[in-house]
């Protein structure tokens, strides 16, 4: 194939997942090239968290340390490829992979990590886009820890979480750590206020409310966030806790078999080493799971797709 290169796996992400899967594999002493689109679903965010000697750092400057260490250490054995991938099929023998980068080079693989990320897909309320990360946040162990100590906090039970009442249970309960009240919205919903109220009506400290929302405010001061209802009142909250619903972009790869998982917001997998339904073709971070999408778990999941990767070379 003119003007291509072969490799033993293609990473396609080049996020802390992406990254995790080319270390363990350049350990194993297999070849990768990792495609680095340069978009990020964490760009707006100016720290991670929870993860050893990286925490409260910037995502950017990680994701930079990586590669270096990568080049550096294992350069022999790993591709950096600042390129988006276009297009992913198996190879004219089916045995294996090519991806196409946006320059039009081609890339074969054995094996395949997709590590793409997902994106967020935000409520049709307006301002929500621009109080998200710096006064809406997703994770209360990725956010909240520096606005400990707030008066008052608000949880967003719309959306994903308007179909999820014990997981708005958790997260209001999480808020709890962090200040004095917590107040549940949802956004008009009497239906949804009705599923989650019996799950919260022993803790004093949790309040609902089911007032429309017009617009949300990023107020100058900490996190805190101006809500503005349909009928003209307003509350002021220290900082608002929401799981958005998120999508995942795969039309690159839309000629292999990739199922989605029941979420809509994960492909489905095997477990533990997370292959996907197209056999060769692993999975990791956040679009391995509908749960749990953070650096830490973006890392692991990195690992099990590479373990399972290299189980599988080894025997083949």
């Amino acid at each position: 194939m003119a003007d291509s290169t072969a490799v033993d796996v293609l990473i396609i992400g080049s996020g802390p997942a992406g990254l995790s899967a080319a270390l363990m594999l350049s350990r194993a002493v297999y070849k990768t090239a990792i495609f680095d689109s340069g978009v990020y679903r964490n760009a707006l965010s100016y720290h991670m968290h929870v993860v050893p000697t990286w925490d409260h750092s910037d995502p950017a400057k990680y994701r930079e340390a990586a590669r270096v260490e990568l080049k550096d250490r294992y350069g022999e054995f790993v591709h950096l490829v600042d390129h988006k991938v276009t297009c992913l099929k198996k190879d004219s023998s089916g045995a294996g992979f090519v991806a196409v980068d946006a320059t039009g080079k081609s890339w074969i693989g054995k094996k395949v990590i997709l590590a793409t990320g997902n994106k967020d897909v935000f409520p049709k309320i307006e301002g929500y886009e621009e109080c998200w990360v710096k006064g809406i946040f997703h994770c209360l162990f990725c956010h909240g820890f520096e606005d400990r100590g707030q008066s008052s906090a608000g949880v967003l039970a719309v959306d994903l979480l308007a179909k999820m009442p014990p997981i708005t249970n958790g997260l209001s309960r999480n808020a709890l750590q962090f200040a004095r009240t917590v107040t549940i919205y949802t956004n008009g919903s009497l239906d949804v206020a009705s599923a989650i109220e019996p799950m919260v009506a022993k803790q004093p400290r949790l309040s609902i409310n089911t007032k429309p929302i017009r617009s949300f405010t990023k107020l100058p001061t900490g996190s805190s966030v101006r809500l503005t209802f349909d009928d003209g009142t307003t509350k002021e909250e220290g900082f608002l806790a929401h799981t958005p619903m998120n999508s995942i972009d795969l039309d690159f790869a839309k000629e292999l078999n990739l199922e989605m998982d029941p979420s809509g917001m994960a492909l489905k997998v095997q477990q533990p080493f997370l292959e996907s339904t197209e056999p060769g073709v692993f999975v990791a971070g956040d679009i391995s799971s509908p749960m749990a999408k953070m650096v830490l778990t973006g890392l692991t999941s990195g690992g099990f797709a590479a373990n399972g990767i290299v189980r599988q070379l080894q025997g083949d």
